[in-house]
């Protein structure tokens, strides 16, 4: 079979989607998938409908139109600020869009108008994790000024969290959240309700002993997929967390010592000097690399250790016997190898459990994907 590739358990993540759409539904919570750690795999992005999340969201247009051209009619939203270079194609297959900036809101509103359509936007907010968002106390006038725009209606506001500033979301800023949206309809009258609070890193307060307010959406990728707590990295209660294999071809083996050749510590240019070691362990080299995948967020099966990989290889070592050329090494990912991996050409995609695709448009695959039905 072809390597590397990634295999994929439809019904685990179906299973995932299904149980915390379930867990927070019971709090007023919907939720929406995020595809963007897939590159918009439509059979990914079916077990998550099928699993019962109100829809889909991405971060790349071509990501979407993937989904779109394999028949999903869900509503489907642009997770990232869209680009003036890609409207057309904002307007034309996603619902809606998560924005920040007025210029780009008031090109949405001009091609929407042009392509006879409305199109939904929501408030992106700066919450304290210093990516993308307005200031609180900008909000009120950016939005007055989205309501007054043709072809856009204004949806919600969202929020992010533990993306890039590391913010852990607390009570007191889905509190915060909820006030805003408060203030929102106290000055430019009601909007669409969609108050969403965050992503996967919110888990800890939606399911706590909490009182959600107007929080009532959260957008979930690495919970779905993976089945983890981005914040910990440990698993979350109930759910599989692996859904997803990385699996590598063995293209070398060999006992060596533990310790290898090192720069000399003398001034000699290009010195080297041998680490003396007694400890002789069967190395192993697997035809995957930081092209494929992030190996650092790779977990390997119990008594194999990692050692270091480069561009086109991975070494590990086993403290008992190698591993035969030509075997496989099947490896868990964290959230970063498996956006990576996903997004590699030349690693295969294998599904399992598929079930039949919503709609009837054939799939027009951006990435190379080999099917197991």
């Amino acid at each position: 079979m072809t390597s590397p590739r990634v295999e994929i358990d439809l019904g685990k993540i179906q299973a995932n989607a299904r149980c915390l759409v379930r867990r927070l539904g019971d709090r007023g919570i919907s939720v929406i998938g995020v595809t963007k750690a897939v590159c918009g795999h439509p059979d990914v992005a079916t077990a998550m409908l099928d699993g019962g999340v109100a829809g889909l969201a991405d971060a790349r247009i071509a990501n979407i139109f993937r989904m779109r051209t394999a028949g999903l009619a869900c509503p489907i939203s642009m997770i990232r600020a869209p680009l003036l270079s890609e409207m057309e194609d904002v307007i034309q297959y996603c619902d809606a869009s998560f924005n920040t900036e007025m210029d780009t809101i008031l090109k949405l509103g001009v091609t929407a108008v042009k392509l006879g359509v409305l199109h939904d936007v929501i408030l992106m907010i700066e919450m304290g994790d210093l990516r993308e968002g307005i200031l609180p106390e900008h909000l009120n006038d950016l939005a007055t000024r989205v309501v007054a725009t043709p072809g856009v209606v204004l949806k919600g506001i969202a929020a992010n969290f533990a993306c890039m500033g590391n913010a852990t979301p607390k009570a007191g800023d889905m509190a915060k959240l909820s006030r805003l949206a408060e203030q929102l309809e106290g000055n430019c009258g009601p909007f669409g309700n969609f108050i969403s609070g965050g992503g996967s890193a919110n888990l800890q307060w939606a399911l706590g002993e909490v009182v959600t307010r107007r929080v009532n959406n959260l957008r979930l990728g690495e919970a779905i997929l993976l089945g983890t707590d981005p914040l910990t990295g440990h698993p979350i209660t109930s759910l599989y967390t692996d859904a997803f294999h990385l699996i590598a071809e063995v293209v070398e083996t060999s006992r060596k010592h533990s310790s290898l050749l090192s720069q000399s510590t003398t001034p000699k240019p290009g010195g080297l000097k041998l680490v003396r070691k007694v400890d002789i362990r069967a190395r192993t080299i697997l035809a995957v690399g930081q092209q494929d995948t992030d190996a650092s967020g790779l977990t390997f099966p119990s008594g194999v250790e990692w050692i270091g990989a480069t561009s086109d290889h991975t070494v590990v070592e086993t403290a008992k016997s190698a591993l035969s050329v030509g075997s496989e090494m099947k490896m868990g990912m964290n959230y970063s190898a498996l956006m990576r991996a996903m997004s590699a050409p030349d690693v295969a995609k294998v599904v399992h459990g598929k079930q039949r695709m919503r709609g009837s448009a054939k799939d027009r695959e951006i990435h190379p994907v080999l099917t197991l039905v």
